[in-house]
């Protein structure tokens, strides 16, 4: 199986320079091809792809888009029967659409070719202009991206990169954005954002996953409690073992309806409602009907000082004011430079450093949350 990934973005974005950061720091090791092609713009330096081993087809001619029958679909599936490759790295003319390309690949119906994924890179410093002057071009890079790589953030304001947010945001609600300069960060991370690993939806997963099973395990210890207190009681010891049989049947099919249903619920509820990726509400239904556990997740280019995280995270015990806090954990950048991480649980949180992450994100678990009392708490409103 051949895994494809499609980097997007106008002439200048820096697609070269992300491709070549992935090449160093990820893809070592994988048998890669790159198929580019660029009107008169440099590619990645031949010699630097030489030393990586790595094969190179080149369509200097004209753009994948303009040749999708023709050119490219011959040059991938004589890659692909010549090479064998595991990855295929594609990279379209900047004027290119993003849609086009992945059209153009779907059309092979070859099994043995993985879509993996569709990043899009962005200039954050020329995004205004060319929504407005390229719109057709530039908005289909941005709308049928799965990650959006914003370059040249490093010497932007925080407000002027959540400006920047909000533009794309209106264009692509789901797409992963990475706003941290690149230098500071791995490309394995990078690579986990591309692929869908590294979400603000799979950190609020995690953690709803987190608390669910403290619960049942809470729930497991009462029941037996109970049960056992009861056969003392009672002794009715047939009783108890058709109740105790009946439970465990009972409870395996409401988890299993219950599976089903959420899953289609929470992702109907992010497709359709979150625009702004700053409140995803995820519903998560425990053993009983009256445990409800919602999440509040943001994800921000903000930069925070450790002393609003460790007001924040004091303040969080005051369940009258931001409703029952389970679990709350992040990771942001700091005023000073570094990162910070954190943990809580109520009465009791964790501070430290950490390496910078593609973008801040603040997730909150409980239920009742009051989110925009939770907004103001992290300055976030």
């Amino acid at each position: 199986m051949t895994k494809i990934d499609i980097f997007s973005g106008f002439l200048g974005a820096g697609k070269t320079t992300l491709i070549k950061k992935l090449i160093s720091e990820v893809y070592a090791g994988e048998k890669l091809v790159l198929i580019e092609n660029e009107f008169g713009d440099v590619g990645v330096d031949g010699a630097f792809l030489q030393d990586a081993g790595i094969e190179i087809t080149e369509m200097s001619s004209g753009c994948i888009c303009c040749s999708l029958v023709g050119d490219f679909g011959i040059a991938l599936e004589k890659v692909i029967s010549e090479f064998h490759p595991d990855r295929i790295l594609i990279e379209p003319s900047g004027v290119g659409k993003l849609s086009d390309v992945i059209l153009a690949v779907q059309r092979l119906g070859d099994e043995e070719i993985f879509l993996n994924s569709f990043t899009t890179v962005v200039d954050a410093k020329k995004a205004k202009m060319y929504m407005k002057n390229f719109g057709e071009f530039f908005n289909n890079q941005v709308e049928f991206a799965n990650s959006i790589i914003l370059s040249r953030t490093a010497d932007m304001s925080e407000n002027k990169i959540q400006e920047v947010i909000d533009l794309l945001r209106t264009h692509n609600t789901d797409a992963t954005i990475i706003t941290t300069p690149w230098d500071e960060l791995d490309g394995k991370l990078i690579l986990e954002a591309m692929e869908h690993k590294n979400t603000l939806e799979a950190e609020l997963q995690r953690l709803a996953e987190e608390v669910e099973k403290e619960a049942e395990e809470h729930e497991k210890l009462h029941h037996h409690h109970d049960h056992d207190e009861e056969e003392h009681e009672h002794h009715h010891h047939d009783h108890d073992e058709e109740e105790h049989e009946h439970h465990h049947h009972d409870h395996d099919e409401e988890e299993h309806e219950h599976h089903h249903h959420d899953h289609d619920e929470e992702e109907h509820e992010h497709h359709h409602h979150h625009h702004d990726h700053e409140g995803h509400h995820h519903h998560h239904h425990g053993h009983d009907a009256d445990e409800i556990f919602e999440s509040w997740g943001v994800e921000t280019a903000k930069k925070f000082s450790r002393e609003t995280i460790e007001n924040a995270l004091k303040a969080l015990d005051n369940a009258e004011e931001y409703g029952i806090v389970l679990r709350a954990k992040g990771a942001v950048a700091g005023e000073d430079g570094k990162w910070i991480f954190f943990d809580y649980v109520p009465e009791e949180s964790n501070i430290r450093d950490g390496n910078p992450d593609v973008i801040g994100r603040l997730c909150v678990i409980g239920s009742e949350l009051k989110e925009d009392n939770l907004k103001k708490l992290f300055n976030m409103d």
